[in-house]
């Protein structure tokens, strides 16, 4: 049997890599600090405590492993890729979870090799903030690019916006909780504005993919197979829950009526990120449909006890734009 070990391993992706892994007959360990619930005591899946910073920690648990695979979710500094693909130069893949955001360039789509990276300063390489993530994560695959030329048999999978069952970020969440609780949903621009997403658990297949057929030294994007617009994924949540919505869309002069910037709604970009998704494809891999995708997010959602409210502008500066809307209507 395979063994895979899976940095992070309880949260949302390296959760859903687990069960993927799993799924396919590997025997898989989990490596992270015990920070948060293990949804997988008692299941055959080991647990081992440390930090990955800690370059002896990181060590420690390659000896006592000894993995065949390892998926590494939360390499969120240029030195922890480095770390890893020297303490792992032996195993048969190691796999860097990197991302949509790693690209520098505005393109449409982005592809892999040919659209620019974002630059990471020695200061950003250190950092540990929202505006140096993505060139944290583009120096992460430049690291896995020079440990492939030497020979580690490394690769990297740079998933878009992910979503799905057992999503923290709440970025989904704010739209489901607007959806299930007001008659009247609020969209910033005209409603056509596309952020691609991932699937959670394609994202984890494309993590088994790339480590069983990728080739080292590449980077693979992972991303929803149709790339869906703010509206319509508005429209697939009340879709999903029986419920009748009016999509109400409004411009910057408006919401300036409530104090509030296009850019704190979740999921809102000025200028499309589209993810080409061939070269993953290439491998096998496929993407679940929209539609299955969103059905199990929304459940997940409603079962949970996670309030999207919490999220993006609050409902009273809301109120507030809708109130100018129905004035000048």
């Amino acid at each position: 049997m395979t063994r895979a070990l899976v940095i992070g391993g309880t949260r949302f992706i390296g959760r859903h890599t687990v069960a993927e892994l799993r799924d396919h007959g590997y025997d898989v360990t989990i490596f992270n600090r015990g920070e948060h619930d293990n949804p997988f005591d008692d299941t055959g899946v080991e647990h081992v405590e440390g930090d990955r910073t800690d370059d002896g920690d990181l060590a420690d648990v390659a000896h006592a492993v000894s993995p065949d695979v390892v998926i590494d979710c939360v390499a969120y500094q240029p030195r922890d890729v480095r770390a890893a693909t020297r303490i792992f130069d032996d195993v048969e893949a190691y796999v860097y979870v990197s991302s949509g955001a790693a690209y520098g360039e505005e393109a449409i789509p982005k592809r892999e090799g040919e659209t620019a990276l974002c630059e990471c300063s020695d200061e950003q390489a250190t950092d540990d903030s929202a505006d140096s993530y993505g060139p944290r994560k583009a120096a992460g695959d430049r690291a896995v690019f020079a440990a492939a030329e030497d020979g580690v048999n490394a690769t990297s999978v740079r998933p878009c916006n992910v979503y799905g069952p057992h999503d923290y970020t709440g970025r989904v969440d704010y739209w489901i909780e607007r959806v299930s609780t007001h008659d009247r949903v609020l969209v910033p621009g005209d409603g056509t504005n596309v952020w691609h997403r991932a699937y959670v658990e394609d994202v984890a297949s494309a993590l088994r993919i790339v480590a069983e057929e990728g080739d080292p030294g590449e980077a693979y994007n992972v991303g929803d197979r149709r790339a869906t617009t703010l509206d319509e994924l508005v429209e697939g949540i009340a879709s999903v829950l029986d419920e009748s919505v009016e999509i109400v869309h409004t411009g910057p002069r408006e919401l300036a009526a409530g104090d509030i910037d296009p850019g704190e709604f979740p999921l809102y970009r000025d200028y499309p990120h589209l993810l080409s998704t061939a070269k993953l494809s290439g491998l096998g891999w496929e993407a679940t449909p929209v539609e299955s995708a969103l059905e199990a997010t929304v459940e997940d959602y409603v079962e949970s006890e996670r309030d999207g409210s919490e999220h993006g502008p609050d409902r009273e500066r809301e109120e507030r734009v809708l109130g100018v809307l129905d004035t000048l209507a």
